[in-house]
């Protein structure tokens, strides 16, 4: 507010979230800041609809209707199907959101657990959404061979993982964290601990 500028908030996974957090929208404190803020949400996560490609906005009326003079001269809406299927979804009941939710949080556990006992990996445990980021600086520091090369980035360090056994992973560099990878727990816990098998055993 001191400097009149505007927040954009992406609360994606508002309802992905763990250990009793609660999640609080920046909009919700006043209506003074509500004014300065545009919320950004959508069905891909919380409802495992990633596909169906819909997502939302809300602001205030001059920006939203300025979103939306954008918008529908960027692209065209979204299928009739999407739209009707979101909407049953946000009105719907919401058991299926905590079933998923819980199973979340049993494979996050498990995969922050694994992470840690590798040799040369750190990792914090994720308070929400469905990834962990685990610091591999140590690995890196092994100078490990291959190729002919030394892996001193978390690019060529996920290209070696997945060329020797076959885990897909993304470097850190993606997201301007050099050092680190992401690792996702969307998947089952079968995948989870046949992946972590394989990583352990490469970087052991």
């Amino acid at each position: 507010l001191k400097y009149n500028i505007y927040c954009i908030c992406d609360e994606i996974y508002e309802k992905l979230i763990y250990d009793n957090a609660k999640h609080l929208s920046l909009a919700s404190l006043s209506d003074e800041i509500k004014e300065k803020i545009i919320t950004i949400n959508g069905v891909s996560k919380s409802y495992a609809m990633t596909g169906w490609r819909i997502g939302y906005a809300a602001g205030s009326e001059e920006i939203i209707k300025g979103m939306s003079n954008i918008q529908g001269h960027s692209t065209s809406n979204p299928n009739s199907i999407a739209q009707k299927a979101s909407v049953e979804a946000l009105k719907g009941k919401q058991d299926a959101i905590e079933e998923m939710r819980k199973a979340f949080d049993e494979r996050r556990k498990y995969m922050v657990k694994r992470l840690k006992e590798i040799n040369g990996v750190t990792c914090l445990t994720p308070a929400g959404a469905f990834y962990a980021f685990p610091n591999i600086r140590k690995i890196l520091d092994r100078g490990i061979e291959y190729n002919g090369k030394k892996i001193d980035n978390s690019f060529d360090l996920s290209c070696f993982i997945l060329k020797e056994i076959e885990v897909a992973l993304i470097p850190g560099s993606a997201f301007e964290a050099e050092g680190y990878l992401r690792l996702s727990y969307a998947t089952s816990m079968e995948d989870i601990k046949e992946g972590l098998d394989r990583l352990e055993n490469l970087l052991k």
